[in-house]
């Protein structure tokens, strides 16, 4: 299956037509939600990191370390975080995990284990696969950086909590659906089940009230 990448709004609201055309019960939820915008964040070594700092953070707590963490290193460069010490990226406020996580990922990108470039060419589930394989970087974080740094029309983050509670409501299920139901039920999406996350958030958010954020699987939602 050919991939798609939404680099603009208009990327995205094309791709809306394509996801309802797959499944007509999107016109409703899409009714409620309202056209969703793109957000796109930098791609490559600075942005998946970005992601992996933001694991189980308040926004703002996670804007706050990253901005200490570019001003410490400017050129954000994976070598110099490599060889950074810990002591130093500690007093930026990383945890020992993350410190481990940065670290691995600029190894990776320094010894050639991962080509990000080459990454942002492959499917969706190829992608998913070959980030997932880093030390400290798991499904959620691997899909994320999929949809927001390289606008992939077909990652889906099916572990993301508010994307499951979304899928409850907007879909009329009797219980929240998990990670492996929420795969098999964006199963008839592809390869718009990027598109279909999009959408979800907005949804959550015209429901809830609340800023479409996406939500890592051990944090709370508002039910």
């Amino acid at each position: 299956m050919p991939s798609h990448f939404l680099h603009t709004d208009a990327d995205l609201h094309k791709a809306l037509k394509q996801l309802v055309k797959a499944d007509p019960r999107w016109q409703p939820v899409l009714e409620k939600a309202g056209r969703p915008n793109l957000r796109r964040r930098p791609a490559g070594f600075p942005g998946l990191c970005a992601i992996a700092v933001s694991q189980q953070l308040s926004t703002s707590s996670a804007r706050a370390i990253w901005g200490r963490l570019e001003a410490a290193f400017d050129p954000f460069h994976h070598d110099a975080v490599r060889l950074a010490r810990a002591p130093k990226l500690a007093r930026i406020g990383l945890s020992a995990p993350k410190i481990r996580t940065l670290k691995a990922i600029g190894k990776a990108v320094s010894k050639g284990t991962i080509d990000l470039e080459a990454v942002g060419t492959m499917e969706a589930d190829d992608a998913h696969n070959a980030l997932v394989a880093l030390h400290g970087i798991g499904p959620w974080t691997a899909d994320i950086y999929l949809l927001f740094c390289l606008g992939h029309s077909d990652a889906w983050p099916a572990g993301d909590l508010a994307l499951q509670e979304a899928a409850r409501t907007g879909f009329g299920l009797k219980a929240r659906p998990d990670a492996k139901q929420m795969v098999k039920i964006a199963e008839a999406w592809r390869p718009w089940r990027g598109v279909a996350a999009h959408v979800l958030w907005a949804y959550y958010s015209a429901v809830k009230r609340r800023d479409p954020a996406p939500a890592q699987p051990n944090r709370k939602v508002t039910k």
